[in-house]
């Protein structure tokens, strides 16, 4: 082996490095995560010894200005809330999900928004060749001369490439294909995909570039290489959904520069994706009339109220132990509340199969769907429909109460604006909801009252 090559382990959760394997890693507590690279011992430049660097002086706070223009939007309004308002000047986003699903094709929806409006962008591709992006620009629309392309993995000829061409936006797709020439592994290796990443940052620091980072993902959902690498980034986005579903998810996990409880839903079309500004409307589509088993909830994503159909299926079961199945929503979520039903309530559910599901294929779990499940498993036990202009929510406590969740007028609000008649929410919530004329308000303040009223008025 050659004296200045060596043998280092790396974490692949966070990127601890160390001179031999170890089973646990000491920074993460992650078990079996090391992985063996070869590293080149890195040489001073020469003519670095001696130099004078620049010197820094630090800010007063207060003397730094913040202009009203200060984030750029990309026109596209889902992607501009999840953001919290727009591209901030030298922000580092990573852009995650699933092969497939759209990462690429929203970017270059971004692009070609960006390139209309006088913006200069260059699209880095280490995966494509300049005609598979021309084949799929094609399908989304005409674009200006400010957008310039560029398939390119060496992020030296691409660091001389944007300091010649001064761009306002860059698009890296994607980080695992990027390699330096003086790391020795191989292109997507934990060392490789770290020290692209901090170069990538130093070039959006030091010129005020935005960049936007497209990242694999591993079968467990989680950006490919270490977990420093979310770290080290401004904004880590993630496209969640079916690939063969036509609606996309975009959620951020984490935002320097705004709320993480934002999302952006978006449909697959034929031109790409395209907005859809009621989900609400979207996911209802298609709900079943008279049927049991299926109630509607609200769940909060942000500041934006999501109605989702909850639906339930309780049969009698075949075997000695009883199946429970949850898709959508937590599993061990559906337990508590249906140990909760047979305990306050009576409900006997101990001999009984039950699968839960949100419709639509949406994951929610927040506790406010809480009383939209227990009244989903009863309807299908005891086989009433609940009726199609109801809507609940409330969470479900272990003693059989419903507690108060937050932003409970929104919540009414919008059902009213789907054309709900009836909303059953907790008695807690009656001060901050007040009166809203045009809807019914039903308060309850226990899980036994709630299924009275259903079977009451079924």
């Amino acid at each position: 082996m050659l004296k200045n090559k060596k043998n280092v382990y790396f974490c692949q959760e966070c990127g601890y490095e160390s001179a031999k394997w170890m089973g646990q890693c000491p920074g993460c507590k992650a078990w079996n995560t090391f992985v063996e690279e070869t590293v080149s011992a890195k040489k001073p430049a020469s003519g670095t010894t001696g130099r004078t660097e620049k010197r820094q002086e630090p800010v007063i706070l207060r003397d730094i200005s913040l202009s009203e223009d200060e984030r750029q939007t990309t026109k596209i309004g889902e992607l501009d809330r999840v953001l919290g308002g727009g591209i901030v000047p030298g922000s580092l986003v990573l852009v995650g999900g699933d092969p497939g699903i759209g990462k690429s094709t929203l970017l270059l929806q971004v692009c070609r928004n960006l390139a209309e409006r006088q913006v200069s962008v260059l699209y880095i591709s280490g995966e494509e060749s300049l005609r598979q992006i021309k084949l799929r620009a094609n399908r989304i629309g005409e674009f200006s001369d400010k957008l310039q392309l560029l398939c390119e993995t060496n992020l030296e000829v691409i660091r001389e490439v944007i300091q010649r061409k001064k761009p306002e936006v860059v698009v890296i797709d994607s980080i695992q294909t990027m390699f330096h020439e003086d790391v020795s592994s191989a292109p997507g290796s934990v060392s490789q995909v770290r020290e692209s990443t901090n170069i990538l940052m130093q070039i959006a620091k030091g010129m005020g570039v935005s960049i936007f980072i497209v990242g694999h993902v591993t079968k467990e959902g989680n950006v490919a290489g270490p977990r420093v690498l979310e770290h080290m980034v401004d904004t880590v986005l993630y496209f969640e959904g079916d690939r063969h579903a036509s609606y996309r998810i975009l959620r951020a996990v984490k935002n320097r520069f705004g709320s993480t409880n934002e999302i952006g839903v978006f449909e697959m079309c034929g031109t790409g994706l395209e907005e859809v500004k009621n989900p609400s409307e979207f996911l209802l589509n298609g709900r079943p009339e008279d049927a049991s088993g299926s109630v509607v909830a609200c769940s909060m994503e942000g500041t934006r109220p999501i109605l989702v159909e909850i639906q339930a299926l309780v049969c009698q079961s075949n075997f000695g132990i009883p199946r429970r199945t949850a898709v959508g929503t937590d599993f061990n979520r559906v337990n508590l509340l249906m140990a909760v039903l047979e305990k306050k309530v009576g409900i006997h559910l101990g001999s009984s199969d039950a699968y839960v599901n949100i419709a639509g294929g949406m994951k929610m779990t927040e506790p406010a769907i809480d009383l939209g499940i227990c009244l989903a498993v009863v309807s299908s036990c005891k086989d009433i429909v609940i009726p199609d202009n109801v809507m609940v929510f409330g969470e479900v406590g272990l003693s059989g109460e419903i507690r108060a969740v937050s932003m409970a007028g929104q919540r009414v609000q919008e059902a009213k604006k789907l054309g709900f008649e009836t909303v059953m929410l907790p008695e807690v919530c009656r001060s901050s909801v007040g009166k809203i004329e045009g809807i019914r308000l039903i308060y309850v303040s226990q899980i036994r009252d709630a299924i009275q009223y259903i079977m009451k008025n079924k």
